[in-house]
């Protein structure tokens, strides 16, 4: 049976599905067509139901939950790993300004429905005045004034002091200190119209090609490169240790309890729509 599969080109999901992919586990007669994309394609993806399993932001799953169940392997969550706001200003003086309506300052997101977008709503909501990009362009656009504020995901984490640009404040930080959880960063989600036992399946392929992954962690890493492009491989291990940890091997009922607290105050704030699916398989 061949299952269509989407997810990033980033290292931290390179690393996870490696063995499944390449069959360095036994994927039990399932084969994957993978779809490699910027999780914002992904997310539209997943709006458009296209594939039968993917990584998508935990904002955009809020809207297609009906469609799409949560596994418990592979998805994104920790501390000390959430977007950056950023600016290539000092704003330490003129903090205020990102808590007054219509201040005219434009931030550039890396898409709509990505988790990143998601927290700067529940934390700074009066920044309205968006400008949708490329997750690796944010970066440029502030250094060409092009945008007030860059919200900023991924490598460029490590990326942007080199350039110049100033933090403004670590979202994941915030979320941290607000609510006590890790913050939910993105899932792998399958269709709720395959069989259970599939579903199942899959989820346990997943969590075995993320234990096959830290047993052997050089397997991955000629397909890690051949995905990352110019990224030192200093920075693809950086991210890998960021982004991939026990949350993505279970859940378990920290990571559930973390998702839940996250949907739970975006649905008070109006952010989201109500959800009356169960979220996970």
């Amino acid at each position: 049976m061949k299952l269509t599969l989407g997810f990033s080109p980033c290292p931290n999901d390179t690393f996870i599905f490696d063995a499944l992919i390449h069959h360095k586990i036994d994927t039990e007669g399932l084969e994957f067509e993978v779809s490699y994309d910027d999780v914002e394609t992904l997310n539209q993806k997943a709006m458009r139901g296209e594939l039968n399993i993917t990584k998508l932001s935990f904002h955009a799953f809020a809207y297609v939950a009906n469609q799409y169940a949560l596994l418990d392997a592979g998805s994104a969550l920790g501390f000390g790993v959430g977007p950056l706001l950023i600016s290539k200003k000092d704003f330490n003086g003129e903090a205020a300004l990102l808590q007054t309506p219509n201040s005219g300052l434009k931030v550039g997101i890396p898409g709509k429905y990505t988790t990143a977008n998601f927290l700067l709503g529940i934390a700074y909501p009066e920044l309205q005045n968006k400008q949708e990009l490329v997750f690796s362009e944010i970066e440029s656009a502030l250094l060409e004034d092009k945008i007030d504020l860059g919200l900023i995901i991924h490598e460029n984490r490590f990326t942007y002091q080199d350039k110049g640009l100033n933090k403004i404040v670590d979202l994941g930080d915030y979320w941290e200190k607000l609510t006590g959880c890790a913050i939910p960063l993105g899932g792998i989600v399958i269709n709720r119209s395959l069989d259970r036992e599939i579903q199942l399946k899959v989820n346990r392929l997943i969590r075995q090609s993320v234990e096959y992954a830290f047993a052997h962690p050089k397997s991955s890493i000629d397909f890690i490169r051949q995905h990352a492009q110019a990224m030192e491989e200093s920075v693809m291990y950086k991210h890998i240790e960021l982004y991939v940890n026990k949350y993505s091997i279970n859940l378990g009922e920290e990571g559930r309890r973390a998702i839940d607290t996250l949907f739970k105050l975006a649905q008070e704030r109006n952010i989201i729509p109500a959800i009356k699916e169960n979220l996970y398989i």
